[in-house]
């Protein structure tokens, strides 16, 4: 080890500076002084004998040659991350970590409920919850950084030869109106009644409007010609906003169970149409299993879903693809 021209706090330091975008906000995160991180940064240069950050502008930016450590130092750490993992599974779920991945909605309304039940049953168990877009998420599972998530996009065309997708569930999307509109007295409306409608909406070019659209185009609805009267960047927003009365809106029916139940929100039917999408489970069968998330996937999966569900499945295939660390941006 003391031959490497570099350490894993060095490739720790680095990361947090290309995540943070600055060293002040990098040592902030890590707990450590700004001029320890900038010693750390000096020294692994000389090291190298390459320059990893351009200097010159406000931000931190990485050079080629920072880029090219940064990808490889990623892949080190998660190995690390997964070795210490794997250690932490020979005490049979008497601790170690669970990291679960998930794309908005489930991650906000679904998941947190099925991380209590795990928890109340392995309370030992350290639990991690990252909610991103499916992209963000598909790539984190890729590479290593996420044991398993639960997403309702679509998944990025060049990683779905490599991980294994499984359907889940379906995630069925309600017509949600203000409790005083004049349809609330109606089990259901006609269609063309939803071109009467104001609606608050998700922006145009998110996963979750899109899908809407896409289902209600199948159905013979136009999504032009409804009537978008304010887009919300949150599920939380736009129900307030129709508690408020402002309008109507799609929202997934896990996310307005406890509003409909306490009579905040109505919610109506439309005739002849059904607006669902399929949620999917996915996993990196060539990346470590930990025995938590199998216990997870084995245990609390099949207790949320109205499918067969067979774990089983899960861990399936065993090739082996390149695939490169993809930046967030």
């Amino acid at each position: 080890m003391s031959d490497l021209p570099f350490t894993l706090d060095q490739l720790r330091i680095l990361k947090a500076i290309a995540a943070e975008g600055s060293f002040k906000r990098a040592a902030d995160s890590l707990y450590v002084s700004q001029p320890a991180v900038s010693l750390q940064v000096q020294n692994l240069e000389r090291q190298l004998d390459v320059p990893l950050f351009d200097r010159g502008g406000r931000r931190a930016q990485l050079t080629e040659a920072g880029h090219l450590l940064l990808s490889y130092g990623e892949k080190i750490i998660t190995l690390c991350q997964e070795t210490c993992r794997a250690i932490e599974d020979l005490q049979n779920l008497q601790g170690g970590t669970l990291i679960v991945g998930a794309s908005q909605t489930t991650g906000t309304y679904l998941l947190p409920r099925m991380i209590g039940v795990f928890r109340q049953k392995y309370p030992d168990v350290s639990v991690q919850l990252h909610v991103h877009s499916t992209r963000r998420t598909a790539w984190s599972v890729a590479n290593g950084q996420v044991d398993l998530a639960i997403i309702g996009g679509e998944i990025p065309a060049e990683l779905q030869e490599s991980l294994d997708i499984l359907p889940y569930a379906e995630d069925e999307f309600a017509l949600i109106l203000p409790t005083n509109h004049n349809f609330v007295g109606m089990k259901s409306i006609p269609k063309e009644d939803l071109y009467k409608l104001h609606f608050i909406s998700l922006d145009s070019q998110s996963t979750i409007r899109k899908a809407i659209d896409r289902v209600l185009t199948k159905c013979g609805i136009d999504p032009n010609r409804l009537k978008i009267e304010m887009e919300l960047n949150s599920i939380e927003a736009i129900k307030n906003a129709v508690q408020a009365g402002l309008g109507a809106a799609f929202v997934s029916s896990s996310a307005i169970e406890r509003e409909v139940e306490n009579g905040t929100l109505h919610r109506i039917s439309i005739d002849g149409v059904a607006i669902d999408r399929m949620l999917s489970v996915i996993v990196n069968p060539n990346r470590y299993r930990s025995k938590a998330a199998e216990a997870f996937a084995q245990e609390i999966l099949p207790n949320f879903t109205t499918y067969a569900w067979d774990a089983g499945k899960l861990f399936s295939k065993r090739v082996k693809p390149e695939i490169d660390i993809e930046e967030d941006s």
